[in-house]
């Protein structure tokens, strides 16, 4: 077990069959505010929410008297929870390699996230291609193995990336040849090459199944080509795109490839020129996941401001306020919060920003994303209003499971922190056992006296004699020859 994973508390063993959060203001997202409210929880799923909700029998109650409940936010765009890089950067068209086969349920990552409210994560492999690799949405059940992190029947995507990262412009090596494409117009020609590629494959299979349903035997099926497989599932509306972008241009241009091979784009990720053709985007129906307020930190992002979430908004895309980092999704709150002070939004849409309008953008709305029966009881408890800078999260739950408690965490701190020194003493005291036995014939050498060190060959009997008096003879004769 790692230091880090040391330092965060098991989830709750399980989680209660009946569970009553009452005296909340519950911010449900679809049905407005509730005060003084309360949610009953049946076996993960929210079965009642309203005010005076009779206590069952047999339930546990958590008063969240002064408190208040959210739908737990969803970051649709993350990298948490990864086994090494997200980057296969070999190949610009890497769609073999799947986020899913990689994920790290130890990575306490995903602790610090549930300690900021995220119950949900897109899980992105990284922008070094043109196509990238597979992703996965996760929900962070802290504690579980890795076969239970991903959101059950939540439809797999695929990462595209537009711009500087795949034509790889900061990362030149000298001496060695620069991978293809090296220009915007080839990550372009690189993407419609590929979906070329995948439409004629999708026609012999169909053409294959075609006949083999009609009853024709012996034919031999096409080659299965893995690195084609998911743009085919893209071309059937089987895998979302979610595709890295800055610039308008190339924003319009992955809209018509999208558009000339009959897919959509599930959401232009960061998209922080998306303000200048927000019609276009809204158009094509596709949605935007970006930043509150990131800027300037590379060329093709010194056209962002902080009002593009709102004009997006305001243009009929559907917008949600992402991390793409791990720190930063722990305060999601207040990065939608921002969406008030640049651009007016409502308290209400800036919450849906990280509730229900991603959960849209990935497919699970109807399980999560706002308070109302029959979802998951993905729920955050916050101290004070969720948009308020002043808010903390006290409580996260996950299928009406608490594995985030802010009290027990505090509670259980100088435990923990016992454990850890403890752990780095005998990690210590391993480490200098390790490198006094190293020492050790070193030292022996060196501490040699005169006599103990191996006297030279003597002549006389004996093979060392043998080889000497051979040498000598053949020396012998080598002077008789001259």
């Amino acid at each position: 077990m790692t230091l880090g994973a040391v330092a965060a508390n098991p989830p709750d063993a399980k989680a209660p069959a009946i569970l009553l959060i009452q005296n909340a203001t519950i911010l449900t997202v679809s049905r407005g505010t509730i005060e003084h409210g309360s949610i009953l929880i049946r076996d993960g799923k929210i079965a009642e929410v309203g005010q005076s909700i009779a206590k069952p029998q047999g339930a546990e109650v958590i008063d969240a008297n002064g408190q208040f409940v959210m739908p737990g936010i969803i970051d649709c765009h993350s990298h948490i929870a990864v086994d090494g890089s997200v980057n296969e950067g070999s190949v610009s068209v890497s769609s073999m390699v799947n986020i899913a086969e990689v994920l790290n349920p130890d990575d306490i990552d995903i602790y610090r996230d549930l300690a900021g409210g995220v119950t949900v994560a897109n899980v992105l492999h990284g922008s070094a291609n043109s196509i990238g690799g597979q992703t996965v949405v996760i929900k962070l059940r802290w504690g579980a193995p890795a076969s239970r992190l991903p959101f059950e029947g939540a439809l797999p995507g695929i990462k595209f990336a537009l711009g500087e990262n795949p034509k790889r412009s900061n990362f030149s090596i000298r001496g060695q040849e620069k991978r293809y494409p090296a220009t915007r117009m080839g990550v372009e020609e690189t993407i419609r090459t590929a979906f070329t590629e995948a439409r004629d494959y999708k026609s012999k299979w169909d053409d294959y199944n075609k006949r083999t349903s009609a009853g024709e035997k012996n034919l031999i099926p096409p080659r299965r080509d893995l690195r084609l497989d998911p743009l085919v599932e893209v071309l059937e509306g089987k895998r979302y795109v979610h595709a890295h972008c800055y610039r308008e241009d190339e924003i319009l241009m992955l809209l018509r490839v999208a558009k000339e091979f009959g897919f959509k784009v599930r959401t232009l990720q960061h998209v922080l020129e998306g303000y200048k053709v927000a019609d276009e985007i809204a158009a094509a129906g596709a949605g935007a996941s970006t930043f509150s307020d990131w800027w300037a930190y590379k060329v093709e992002a010194y056209d962002a401001i902080p009002y593009n979430a709102a004009i997006m908004t305001r243009r009929g895309v559907l917008v949600s306020i992402n991390s793409d980092d791990a720190e930063e999704a722990t305060h999601l709150n207040q990065e939608a919060a921002k969406s008030i002070r640049y651009g007016g939004l409502s308290r209400e849409e800036a919450l849906k920003m990280v509730t229900i309008n991603p959960a849209m953008q990935l497919g699970i709305d109807k399980r999560v994303g706002s308070i109302d029966v029959g979802k998951d009881a993905d729920l955050v408890i916050y101290n004070h209003d969720p948009l308020s800078a002043y808010a903390v999260v006290q409580k996260t739950l996950i299928d009406g499971r608490v594995y985030f408690d802010r009290a027990r965490d505090i509670a259980e701190r100088a435990d923990r922190e016992k454990e850890k020194k403890a752990l780095t003493e005998k990690e210590k005291k391993a480490a200098a056992e390790k490198k006094s036995e190293e020492k050790k014939p070193e030292e022996k050498r060196q501490n040699e006296k005169p006599d103990d060190k191996p006297k030279p060959p003597q002549s006389g009997r004996g093979s060392t004699a043998d080889e000497t008096d051979e040498v000598g003879s053949a020396a012998d004769s080598a002077r008789g020859a001259l």
